[in-house]
């Protein structure tokens, strides 16, 4: 999830993001509210001391380090839980990498473009959704089902859905392509049984997981086994195995599908398919390829997750205090007891400190001699995604098309891998749906490289230098062209009012990310993401560095499930019932 009016990002944007996943649509829309019940308090943000006034004592039960999604959705079911919770985000703006931002009247979504099935219930049940459900908050959202793909010898409307996506493989694929893609959605679509049959909001990381659950769905979880029937049951034990064993298995040769595939699970996870837990793939399949499955883009842009998720913690008590620059965690006798902020201000935290920060930026936080070891060597050693380059456009809409999709993937070059650097461009133009992102009769544009620039490149570089401006008109011209190509001939980069352009350097200074990263590059079979205790007692994480991994519905479960795991179990229990899950 960018930058200053032509090539350096403003401090006070907090900008430049990474993404998640992303998807779109061309035709009709419907707009809908994603939760039962809304509230109208506005959020007024706290500014540390050297801002304005902090908000209460500079103590709180848990302090909560970033006020990404994941930090966001653990602080809201802490203050649900009638926990005291102060987040601490450094920045002026909330959200993390899912922070909006504005520029002469443009509203830029920094981060995730995709919320899909974003319902607290059913098929499509996201722990987003039910973490607002929880903190009764709702995001008015539009709906749609599909997205503009071009690759190198076409360019075609990808549709979500059983029937309409085989509708497109015919056209575009061939009808080998068709069989093979029947082939898989008949192997996985069953196993979604298994990958989706427990709400996240019931999950803990101790054994109370077992009663919050294992017992409480004991019943639902069998009979989706005896649904799935005995070879269903077997092929779950793959569930946590590399996606591409179940590609393989399958004999699928198809040159489209096989790329198809890699790309869907780089874009969902940062690594291809041989890297991808096959749970994650197969509950993305169930979202996108079961009947009556949408799309969802929340109107009035990613801010408004953000917006929803800060009102539904003030609601119940919780602070968050902006600016307030952790720079240092506090550890007395082998436990965390709070932060020192970068102006000396010490914040005690009376029960944990949660942090939502990258593994690597976590452990720096740290006195070394506090960490055992082992623990910082298996750190140090987790590979990391490559990080972004980003262009943010605001322009003028005369000559755009009018059946303008959202959303638009761009791959120059299968041969290359989908992973390859300057490759594959993302292109998101969420003003098709939500207009008052902009001006009147203007779009906001926000393309970006998925997690494939290198950092190396950009390493050591003075941002001031010529240097630096000159490789960053060079590493964007390919998200130019692809924009270009996107738009059509009424686009023009020179009638561009805004004009944007975020780089790996941008993403480790706004973001606080190490390298610049996108995240973890954990393999599935060969390693596994680190669970949210620590050797430190007292010390939790969430976000992408944590089980679930990436991605938008995995930062907010692992932020759910360190606050289930904060409180008792007739505590989780409760608030199950009340919400109705």
């Amino acid at each position: 999830m960018a930058v200053s009016s032509s090539l350096h990002l403003s401090p006070l944007l907090s900008s430049s993001c990474f993404h998640k996943l992303i998807a779109g649509r061309r035709g009709s829309s419907r707009a809908r509210t994603v939760s039962a019940r809304t509230s109208t308090e506005a959020y007024t943000p706290s500014k540390e001391k050297t801002g304005s006034s902090f908000p209460g004592k500079p103590e709180a039960d848990v302090v909560v380090i970033g006020s990404g999604i994941g930090g966001l959705c653990c602080a809201g079911l802490l203050a649900r839980y009638q926990q005291d919770v102060l987040v601490l985000e450094s920045h002026d703006q909330p959200g993390g990498a899912a922070h909006a931002f504005n520029i002469n009247g443009y509203t830029f979504d920094s981060g995730p473009s995709l919320f899909s099935g974003f319902q607290s219930r059913g098929p499509q049940a996201n722990p987003l959704a039910q973490v607002l459900d929880a903190l009764g908050e709702s995001v008015p959202c539009t709906n749609y089902d599909s997205w503009m793909v071009y690759i190198p010898d076409a360019e075609f409307l990808s549709r979500i859905g059983p029937t309409e996506f085989f509708k497109d493989l015919e056209k575009y694929a061939g009808p080998n392509a068709v069989q093979e893609w029947r082939k898989l959605m008949d192997a996985v679509l069953p196993l979604s049984t298994a990958a989706m049959a427990l709400p996240p909001l019931s999950v803990r990381g101790d054994l109370g997981v077992l009663s919050t659950a294992a017992a409480r769905y004991a019943p639902s979880l069998l009979k989706s086994f005896i649904q799935m029937g005995p070879q269903g049951a077997l092929g779950a034990t793959k569930l946590l195995r590399p996606f591409s064993e179940i590609v393989d298995s399958l004999e699928l040769k198809d040159p489209f599908i096989r790329n198809w595939v890699d790309l869907l699970a780089f874009l969902l996870a940062g690594v291809k398919s041989n890297g991808i837990l096959s749970a994650e793939m197969i509950y993305m399949f169930a979202e996108w390829y079961k009947p009556g499955c949408s799309l969802d883009y929340p109107l009035h842009g990613s801010g408004a997750i953000v917006d929803a998720l800060i009102r539904g913690m003030q609601k119940f008590g919780g602070r968050i205090s902006l600016r307030s620059h952790v720079k240092s965690i506090v550890v007395e006798n082998g436990r965390a007891v709070g932060v020192k902020l970068r102006s000396g201000q010490f914040v005690r935290a009376k029960k944990a400190v949660v942090s939502n920060a990258s593994m690597w930026d976590t452990l720096s936080l740290l006195p070394k001699e506090a960490v055992p070891k082992s623990y910082a060597d298996r750190i140090n050693a987790t590979p990391q995604c490559e990080s972004f380059m980003h262009l943010h456009l605001g322009f003028d809409a005369e000559g755009i098309p009018e059946d303008l999709g959202i959303h638009h993937i761009v791959v120059n070059d299968w041969e290359r891998g989908v992973d390859a650097d300057q490759n594959v461009v993302l292109i998101s133009v969420p003003t098709v749906l939500s207009p008052d992102l902009a001006p009147p009769g203007k779009h906001v544009l926000h393309a970006y490289t998925p997690g494939t620039e290198p950092y190396e490149l950009w390493e050591g570089l003075d941002r001031r230098s010529s240097e630096y401006k000159k490789l960053k008109a060079e590493r964007s011209e390919v998200m130019w062209r692809a924009v270009e190509r996107a738009l059509g001939p009424g686009f023009s980069r020179e009638k561009c009012e805004v004009k944007l352009v975020g780089t790996p350097l941008t993403h480790k200074r706004f973001l606080r990310r190490n390298r610049g990263t996108y995240g973890p590059a954990i393999q599935a079979g060969k390693d596994s993401f680190p669970g949210h205790s620590t050797p430190i007692a007292q010390l939790y994480c969430c976000g992408d560095s944590t089980f679930p991994g990436i991605g938008v519905p995995a930062v907010a479960a692992s932020g759910a499930i360190v606050a289930n795991s904060l409180v008792s179990v007739s505590k989780h229990t409760e608030l199950l019932d009340a919400v109705g899950i």
